[in-house]
C-alpha cells in the first residue's frame, strides 16, 4: 500500500508548474503516511490517523535512529516527510537537510545552509529559533533569521530563487514556518520588541514575486480591509480603527508582529493568523485599544484582504502576545453544528470562535488568571481587574499569567475520535514595571522590567485536555518545568508531548495516564510528528533541543546575576534549575515499535 502512496508522491513532484498547490496539498495532507504541512493539515490539527501505536502497545516503543543537526540553540516545529524523504530543519544557522527514509540509517540526500546576516544574531528576541518547513510542487520552502525567503529544490536542495522579507538593521527577523497555499507561500515577521510594525506577505512559489504585503496597524488601504471587514461584529470595531487607536503615529512603530502559526479553511478560503503585542511593552505612552495587535484575522489568501478580526487584549499591558496557533474544527455548541476555530491565548483564555465571521462563542480561562475576571461575551472585551493593569514608574505585583503566558506559540492538538484539545500549558506570574523606552531603529524597544516566578501549587507547567465546546478542563498532568513542546494526537488514542527537562511522553488521550516516556538528550520545544515508513511501519519522531523564551538562559550561557535578563526568564528559568535539569541539543529522535 505505501509503495502506491510513494509513486503518487513522486508523480506529485513531476507535475509541470501549471499544477494547484492547492490541490496538491490538499491531497497530501489526507495522507497520513506523510507529513507534508508544518502542523499535518490545513486545520492545524496535528492529528494523525495512523494508528498502529496504540494504548496497549505504546510501551514497546523504541529508538529506531537519531540524527545531529549540527545546530545547539532551541529546537521548535517539525521535520516533514514527503513519499520516502524527510526534510528536517534547525535553529540559526538554519541548515536544512534531506533524508532518505528508504536507506537504513535514513543518510542525508542533499543538505543546504542559507547565507544569512550575522546582524540578525542579537536582535533575534527569544532565541534563535525556527519553527519548520512547507512542501509545495517540488520545492521546499523557508525562512531565514536574517529574514529571507528561499525555494529549494526539494530533490537536490538547489536555491530555485531567495528574496529578502525583513531587515535585521531595523530589527526585523523571521522565526515562523509560514504556509503555503494554492500558488503562495505566506509569510510573517517578528521584531515586536524592536519596534516593527508586523506584516504578512504572499509570494509567489514559482517566482518568489510579492502578491501582496497586509499590515497590522496603521491606514486601512495598509491593512487591506475588505469592504465588508467587521460587518458581523461591529462591535469588534471596523474602518478607520488602525490608527485612530493609537496616540498620533504610534502605530509606525507598533508592534504587532505575525510570528506565529497560520490556518487555512479551503471551503471558505480564508487563512487564519494571529497578530503579536503593541511596541513599547510600558503601556503609558500607547494608551488606547492599540488596534490590531492582539487580533486574530480572518484573510482571503489571493488577495491578502480581512473578512475579520477579533482582537483578545485591547490595549495590551503585559505582553500577552497573540500568535498562538488556530485549530480549525467542526464542534458542536448550544445543540448546533460550529465551524470553529479555537486559539489558546497568551493571555490565559481558550477562545472558541465561529470562524466564518469571528463571533465569539466560548471564552473561558485554561490557566490560572487574575489580571481578568472573564471576557464579557457580548462586547468581545476581557474584564479587567484594574489592580493588575501596569503602568510606567509602577511595580505591579503577582499578575498571572507572567508574559510567557498561559501558553506561549507550542502548539496543541485536536483529536476528533476524543473531540478534546491537548494543550501544552504554563503555570507563571509575575511582577511588571512599565518604564520608558525610546524608539531607535533597530534598537530594544521594551520599556518594561519583569520578574517572573512560579505560579499557584509550585509547578511550572501542566499538560491538560480541553473541551473547547464548554470551556472547561478535563484532566491535567502536572510538569516542573513549564510544557513548551508542541502536541501530536493519533487516532490509536496516544498523545504524545515533551518536556523541557527532556522527557518525551506518550498519553492515554482519554484518561490522561502516561503510559511511556523516554529521556531525550537535551530538553524538547519541538512539535512530535507521525509518519510511515518504508517497511510499512508507523515511526514518531521529535527534535531535541532545549531553548525558546524560557530556555533562553541554558541556550545561550546568559550569567544568572540579573534575574530580569532575557525579559525575565532568567529569574525563572535558573530558579527552576532548568540548567541542571538539560545541557544543549539538537537531535532529531525517531521511534517505533520493537
Amino acid at each position: 500500500m505505501r509503495g502506491g502512496i510513494w509513486v503518487a508522491s513522486l508523480f506529485l513532484l513531476l507535475l509541470p508548474s501549471a499544477a494547484s498547490a492547492n490541490s496538491e496539498l490538499l491531497s497530501m495532507q489526507k495522507d497520513d503516511g506523510q507529513w507534508a504541512l508544518p502542523a499535518k493539515n490545513y486545520s492545524g490539527t496535528r492529528f494523525s490517523s495512523l494508528g498502529q501505536i496504540t494504548t496497549d502497545n505504546v510501551k514497546k516503543l523504541k529508538v529506531a535512529w537519531s540524527f545531529s543537526t549540527g545546530a545547539l540553540r532551541g529546537h521548535e516545529g517539525a521535520p516533514l516527510v514527503v513519499g520516502t524523504t524527510m526534510y528536517v530543519h534547525s535553529a540559526f544557522p538554519n541548515h536544512v537537510y534531506a533524508l532518505d527514509l528508504a536507506k537504513e540509517g535514513a543518510p542525508i540526500k542533499w543538505a543546504y545552509t542559507p547565507k544569512q546576516d550575522a546582524r540578525a544574531v542579537p536582535v533575534a528576541c527569544c532565541d534563535v529559533v525556527h519553527r519548520g518547513l512547507n512542501f509545495a510542487e517540488g520545492k521546499i520552502l523557508m525562512v531565514t533569521l536574517d529574514g529571507q525567503v528561499i525555494a529549494l529544490d526539494a530533490n537536490t536542495g538547489k536555491e530555485i530563487w531567495k528574496i529578502r522579507n525583513a531587515d535585521p538593521a531595523k530589527g526585523e527577523t523571521m522565526t515562523a514556518a509560514g504556509l503555503v497555499i494554492k500558488d503562495k507561500f505566506i509569510v510573517g515577521v517578528s521584531g515586536g520588541e524592536f519596534g516593527v510594525r508586523g506584516w504578512v506577505a504572499a509570494y509567489n512559489i514559482n517566482t518568489g514575486k510579492q502578491a501582496w504585503r497586509a499590515y497590522s496597524m496603521g491606514p486601512d488601504s495598509d491593512l487591506l480591509l475588505a469592504p465588508d471587514f467587521n460587518s458581523a461584529n461591529p462591535h469588534y470595531g471596523r474602518f478607520g480603527e488602525g490608527t485612530k487607536t493609537w496616540p498620533g503615529e504610534h502605530w509606525k512603530v507598533g508592534g504587532g508582529t505575525t510570528w506565529g502559526w497560520y490556518s487555512y479553511d479551503p471551503d471558505l478560503n480564508l487563512f487564519y493568523y494571529s497578530t503579536g503585542n503593541p511596541g513599547t511593552w510600558n503601556p503609558t505612552p500607547r494608551k488606547g485599544d492599540n488596534k490590531w495587535s492582539m487580533t486574530i484575522f480572518a484573510r482571503d489568501p489571493d488577495t491578502g484582504m480581512a473578512k475579520w478580526g477579533y482582537q483578545m487584549t485591547p490595549w495590551d499591558a503585559w505582553d500577552y502576545d497573540g500568535i498562538n496557533e488556530h485549530i480549525l474544527a467542526d464542534l458542536t455548541i448550544g445543540g448546533k453544528k460550529v465551524k470553529a476555530l479555537v486559539h489558546f491565548d497568551r493571555n490565559g483564555f481558550g477562545y472558541t470562535l465561529d470562524r466564518t465571521n469571528g463571533t465569539l462563542l466560548v471564552a473561558e480561562p485554561f490557566v490560572y488568571v487574575n489580571w481578568a475576571t472573564g471576557i464579557d461575551k457580548k462586547t468581545g472585551r476581557p474584564i479587567e481587574d484594574p489592580t493588575k493593569r501596569t503602568k510606567q514608574g509602577a511595580d505591579i505585583k503577582n499578575i498571572c499569567p507572567c508574559a510567557m503566558g498561559g501558553k506561549d506559540q507550542q502548539p496543541a492538538a485536536f483529536s476528533p475520535r476524543t473531540s478534546l484539545f491537548y494543550v501544552p500549558t504554563n503555570n507563571m506570574c509575575m511582577n511588571y514595571e512599565g518604564a520608558e523606552a525610546k524608539y531607535i531603529a533597530g534598537a530594544p524597544y521594551v520599556g518594561a522590567n519583569v520578574l517572573m516566578f512560579r505560579g499557584q501549587g509550585g509547578h511550572l507547567g501542566e499538560f491538560i485536555a480541553w473541551d473547547a465546546t464548554t470551556g472547561k478542563k478535563v484532566w491535567g498532568i502536572k510538569e516542573p518545568l513549564p510544557v513548551w513542546s508542541g502536541v501530536l494526537a493519533t487516532a490509536g488514542d496516544v498523545v504524545f508531548y515533551g518536556t523541557m527537562d527532556g522527557w518525551f511522553k506518550a498519553v492515554d488521550a482519554r484518561s490522561g495516564e502516561v503510559l511511556w516516556k523516554h529521556k531525550l538528550s537535551s530538553g524538547t520545544i519541538g512539535n512530535p510528528m507521525t509518519y510511515l515508513g518504508p517497511d510499512g511501519k508507523q515511526y514518531v519522531a521529535i527534535y531535541s533541543g532545549v531553548g525558546g523564551w524560557f530556555g533562553l538562559p541554558v541556550a545561550a550561557a546568559l550569567p544568572r546575576d540579573d534575574p530580569f535578563g532575557a525579559l525575565g526568564a532568567v529569574g525563572v528559568a535558573y530558579d527552576a534549575g532548568l540548567d541542571r535539569a538539560t545541557t544543549l541539543g539538537g537531535t532529531l529522535h525517531v521511534f517505533s515499535l520493537e
